[in-house]
């Protein structure tokens, strides 16, 4: 299987603007749209998935921890029950407007601190997890941390990812910031070279750290987001299916 480009978008609401999906969704394949618990609201849900069908993108959700002030970027102390049905909430909102315009529901992928919490606390994961296979979709994730250990062993398979647009640690973990820092078009293209070609990304500190990479992420949020997804997509066009 080759190689896609993924975007977490719809995060607009109300009159409020973030990113511009119309212009980056022309360079993706997937989208991973927003739930209204950090960003998004029903009207944007509904646009996001139309665009999505207009272009040919497959669609999955973008769950978070219920907090749209700190836009899903702060850890938050939940219950695994009340984890698992807080993502199954979100993830049902959208499946409702992707069955209205006749699309499967692709995949399950956390956002923001939701995510970076389940690389080492086996019990997030599992409450994650659990919502995903309600649903009979895989999971997005990331190589070398607790996702490769909990998801699979909940039955749930993974999509793997990479990130061009966020630095990583040493670990092999990106750093996930309260805002996204500007990030030059050709850094982001030599990462997803490395990622796609040889498997492998670039920490923070210049160390190579082994990555498996299925798709490649551009976040719509990061600074000059549209000119990163061009570039991306047509440096691994080779790599992709």
């Amino acid at each position: 299987m080759g190689i896609d480009l993924n975007c977490d978008m719809g995060e607009a609401y109300s009159i409020y603007k973030c990113g511009d999906d119309e212009a980056i969704m022309p360079y993706i394949t997937v989208a991973n749209v927003a739930c209204g618990f950090h960003a998004s609201d029903p009207t944007v849900m509904r646009k996001t998935v139309q665009l999505a069908k207009q272009h040919g993108v497959r669609v999955g959700a973008h769950p978070s921890y219920p907090d749209r002030d700190g836009f899903g970027r702060r850890r938050m102390a939940m219950q695994p029950a009340e984890l698992t049905a807080c993502i199954m909430y979100q993830v049902g909102a959208l499946k409702a407007f992707l069955d209205e315009q006749g699309m499967a529901l692709n995949h399950v992928k956390p956002h923001g601190a939701l995510y970076g919490a389940a690389w080492r606390d086996a019990e997030v994961a599992g409450a994650i997890a659990e919502a995903a296979k309600a649903f009979g979709v895989p999971l997005m994730g990331m190589s070398g941390t607790g996702h490769e250990e909990v998801y699979p062993a909940h039955g749930v398979a993974v999509i793997w990812e990479t990130y061009v647009d966020l630095d990583y640690n040493d670990q092999g973990e990106v750093i996930i910031t309260r805002e996204h820092d500007p990030v030059s078009a050709e850094a982001a293209v030599a990462q997803a070279l490395r990622a796609a070609r040889d498997g492998q990304v670039e920490s923070h500190t210049g160390k190579l750290v082994p990555v498996k990479c299925q798709t490649i992420c551009v976040h719509s949020d990061t600074p000059g987001a549209v000119d990163i997804a061009r570039a991306v997509r047509e440096a691994v066009q080779p790599y992709m299916s």
